[in-house]
């Protein structure tokens, strides 16, 4: 075993301990976060936005009670105004209550020198953490964390580059971001002085609208270096789809949290507490919906420069839905070039039972002709399985994506599907087509499914439930015309 493994192990073996006493995986990481920042920030001498009283060196002597009081003040404290700081301290709370357990953590990360690392060992540790997190189902946290292989060939074929501007609007845990940091530093090495300011400081942007997930995102990008002595954090909490964020990017690579309905809770004047669908209305954009994923779309758009590229993760009902969806897919298709769709294997997200896809569209100038010429096809979905543990994805499987997207001229491309070849993963479909299907349904197979006994049995049981929902959904509201019409004429 290695040594980054080994302390991996370690540090979540701890986390067995505090499990019995009702931690768990999840609060574990994020009471390891607060502690890892406060012993590197004094380790690394950036402690002088940190009080004397608030530093890690005023733990190390404390017992019992007085050390778990304490700790609480320091979360407390920390959490206040705005920054770095404070966005990783936010709502802290402490977890741990037995003392002699939190005593044995402090000793645990007191005894290694966390700066002595160096960049890529820390950033290492912390994302074997984040995965093992995922790991845990039970907490909901896979749905933060995007399978690494697909973000790296993602990055690869948008080949962010020195000076770009990047941003994830679901930023998660920070993998989109990272991935992108470490392509422009590995493949533009060595950097000026001045990119190199540019990149960890300001190159780099997120929102996440999950506090505990923001917490975990800033940390991961504090250990690599990003946003090491800024004031501001490179990711924001909020819902980034209430508004435009006031800035474009030249880059966009985000996967938006699986779930398809937006709501917000609330507690009226009674005391119960409800959750109430959330439709988000804004004036640059296509379509008013609470299809969250839709708005999603939408707002990656408006977040393009002109020339700007987006890549992101959408489930199927994006490709299909209609009304709304069907709108979006018409001016999506229309205003930006969407030039390439991957469609991805179930079996790879901690989210069981996803189907998604990744679409990518660059932004152009207005024009009343249509700026999609034609899209691309990747499947990767028909008959391939994947599963978490026994075959999960790796990098090797998305090489013939990679190829076939040909990102340094992707305007020049070859079909692997054709005529001669139906077995190709790769095809192409003009725009003409596309807009000629039923409501310009994006949801395209080609490839037999060798699982499948008979073509009734291909049919996507998802998009049927919804085009079932829709057509009563009409019948509702047409038999709410007929009674309104009724109500009048008896007036």
């Amino acid at each position: 075993m290695s040594e980054l493994s080994t302390i991996v192990q370690r540090v979540w073996n701890y986390c067995h301990i505090l499990r019995d006493d009702g931690v768990s995986y999840g609060d574990y990481l994020e009471q390891l976060t607060y502690l890892l920042f406060l012993k590197m920030a004094e380790e690394g001498g950036q402690i002088e936005a940190i009080r004397p009283e608030l530093r890690w060196s005023s733990l190390i002597p404390l017992k019992g009670t007085v050390l778990t009081n304490y700790y609480s003040h320091i979360l407390a404290e920390l959490g206040q105004g705005t920054g770095l700081i404070a966005t990783i301290f936010r709502q802290a709370r402490n977890k741990i209550s037995d003392p002699a357990k939190l005593e044995r953590l402090l000793a645990l990360i007191d005894q290694d020198s966390w700066t002595g690392f160096g960049l890529d060992i820390k950033a290492a540790i912390y994302e074997g953490l984040l995965e093992k997190n995922a790991q845990d189902t039970k907490s909901g946290a896979g749905q933060y964390f995007t399978p690494r292989p697909l973000i790296q060939a993602i990055v690869e074929v948008m080949r962010p580059a020195p000076g770009q501007r990047i941003a994830d609007p679901a930023a998660g845990t920070g993998g989109f971001l990272l991935a992108a940091y470490d392509y422009i530093l590995k493949q533009h090495r060595p950097l000026d002085p001045t990119q190199l300011y540019h990149l960890r400081h300001e190159a780099l942007r997120g929102w996440e609208i999950v506090d505990n997930t923001a917490r975990l995102g800033v940390m991961n990008l504090y250990l690599h270096g990003i946003g090491a002595n800024s004031a501001a954090s490179p990711i924001s909490i909020g819902d980034s789809l209430l508004a435009a964020p006031g800035e474009q990017f030249d880059i966009v690579l985000t996967n938006p949290p699986f779930g398809k309905k937006g709501s917000v809770t609330f507690t009226p004047a009674a005391g119960e507490t409800r959750r109430e669908t959330q439709t988000i209305v804004r004036d640059d954009f296509w379509a008013t919906t609470s299809n969250k994923q839709l708005n999603f779309v939408q707002h990656v758009k408006t977040l393009l420069k002109p020339g700007g590229r987006a890549a992101m993760v959408v489930p199927d009902n994006v490709l299909f839905e209609g009304g709304a969806g069907e709108t979006i897919r018409r001016k999506l298709l229309h205003q930006t070039d969407v030039h390439t769709l991957l469609r991805l294997p179930p079996g790879i997200f901690y989210a069981q039972g996803v189907k998604a896809n990744v679409l990518f569209f660059d932004a152009k100038p207005a024009s009343e002709r249509p700026r999609t010429e034609a899209l691309w096809i990747y499947d990767l979905r028909t008959n391939q399985n994947f599963t978490l543990k026994q075959k999960p994805l790796t990098r090797a499987d998305l090489d013939d994506f990679v190829a076939c997207f040909n990102p340094a001229q992707h305007h020049k491309r070859t079909a692997t599907w054709s005529e001669s070849n139906l077995q190709g993963r790769w095809r192409c479909y003009r725009y003409e087509e596309l807009l000629a299907r039923d409501k310009a349904n994006l949801d395209i197979f080609w490839l037999g499914d060798d699982s499948m006994a008979d073509v009734a049995a291909q049919l996507d049981p998802d998009r049927l439930a919804v085009e079932i929902v829709e057509e009563l959904e009409t019948a509702l509201e047409q038999f709410r015309a007929i009674v309104v019409d009724g109500e009048e004429g008896s007036a």
